[in-house]
């Protein structure tokens, strides 16, 4: 079809009014809004994209080219909403750009020219039907975006200096400090949609706590010295992004994502964790473990056990002693990409597996599948133990 601008605005509008409508049903009954502000990056992408872009290259655009086009529109999208920030489970996120990608193409090749049978002569204009269509659509994004304002959660700005804490959450607010604040005692989270930005923690038995709750995001949060985990998150999911965590000896752990295997998948993404017994544990859940720094540990760099399931990727791990990257009892790990240097035995243990200083671990029934990992001056390289398996090793 040779679009006219104004045809590929109206039928831009006209399609997106359907998936608006369910973006504003679904964050109703989730509750959350991010199906509300996917549906407007998608709207206010395709718009721009229109006016800077298709209408000056595409004289003639063949139905084949909306596949292509799609994706395209995809990989920008999905680059916005981590630009913007929008706390959006990836799976659910995708089902609704893939559905509302359908939806406009069913309007576009079958609904549109039966009702109005110039539509492919007029370039994609709708009339008068596309001017009142895109008027309903604009007039709802206004009235849901103007909704979404009000029910911002609060921000609370903690300043410079030392706040003695524990400092307990249990609404849904906005913790985000400026630079060189600092909680002495921990900061604990009860409340779900809870955001935690630029603070840094000092001591405590755990530097940031969450239980029972989800879409908590973690971000920029600096953890020193906390007594047993720098983050404990307790059947909740989180997203944890650019942390740093400096752990004590015995028996502290950096990150500890436990028993949410029902909540949803976590992330844990950029972190930089320097000792402790082990860096990032993943036990009874589901989680993506992506381009974190774990270094020093005494018994495990990276862990998921305990029936878990999730992807081990791109990160770094150096100098653990026991074992670099673990995938044991019954998990389900994708482990791809990462760089594991320097694993060390510890011949005081009578454990076999801390003993020899493996790279990679799978561990009674775990099956861990990997890829494109690199394995260096480790003292062993994969160590297979009860039953647990490893695909392309």
């Amino acid at each position: 079809m040779a679009y006219t601008l104004s045809g590929r605005l109206q039928s831009r509008l006209a399609a997106a009014l359907v998936p608006l409508l369910v973006a504003c049903v679904l964050a109703v009954a989730l509750p959350a809004w991010w199906p509300v502000e996917i549906a407007g990056v998608m709207l206010g992408l395709g718009v721009v994209l229109d006016v800077v872009l298709y209408d000056r290259l595409l004289d003639y655009q063949p139905g084949w080219l909306a596949l292509p086009l799609g994706l395209v529109e995809l990989g920008l999208v999905l680059a916005l909403v981590r630009g913007f920030d929008i706390n959006a489970p990836l799976a659910p996120a995708l089902a609704f750009y893939v559905g509302s990608w359908v939806v406009a193409q069913v309007l576009g090749h079958a609904c549109f020219p039966l009702l109005r049978i110039s539509y492919a002569d007029d370039g994609g204009e709708l009339g008068r039907l596309g001017g009142a269509v895109a008027a309903v659509t604009l007039v709802a994004f206004g009235t849901a975006g103007g909704y979404a304002w009000s029910q911002l959660p609060p921000t609370v700005h903690l300043s410079a200096g030392i706040h003695q804490g524990p400092i307990v959450i249990d609404r849904r607010e906005h913790l985000v400090g400026e630079r060189g604040a600092v909680v002495r005692g921990g900061i604990v989270v009860h409340a779900s949609h809870v955001v935690v930005r630029n603070v840094s923690v000092l001591g405590g038995e755990y530097g940031v706590e969450v239980d029972g709750a989800h879409d908590v995001l973690l971000d920029n949060v600096r953890v020193v010295g906390a007594a047993l985990d720098g983050i404990h998150v307790r059947r909740s999911r989180v997203a944890i992004r650019d942390c740093a965590i400096d752990s004590p000896g015995g028996y502290a752990q950096g990150i500890d994502i436990s028993f949410g295997a029902d909540m949803g998948v976590s992330m844990v993404e950029g972190c930089t964790i320097v000792g402790g017994q082990q860096g990032i544990v993943i036990d009874s859940a589901l989680a993506s473990v992506h381009g974190n720094y774990v270094s020093a540990t005494s018994y495990q760099a990276i862990t998921m056990t305990e029936m878990s399931m999730g992807m081990i990727e791109k990160n770094q791990v150096a100098g653990a002693v026991g074992a670099g990257i673990a995938c044991v009892d019954q998990s389900m790990c994708m482990i791809a990409d990462n760089h594991v240097s320097g694993t060390r035995g510890d011949p005081t243990t009578p454990d076999l597996e801390r003993q020899s200083g493996y790279g990679i671990v799978s561990d009674y029934k775990a099956e861990a599948e990997l890829s494109d990992n690199e394995l260096v001056g480790n003292a062993r390289r994969i160590g297979v133990f009860a039953g647990a398996e490893v695909t392309n090793p």
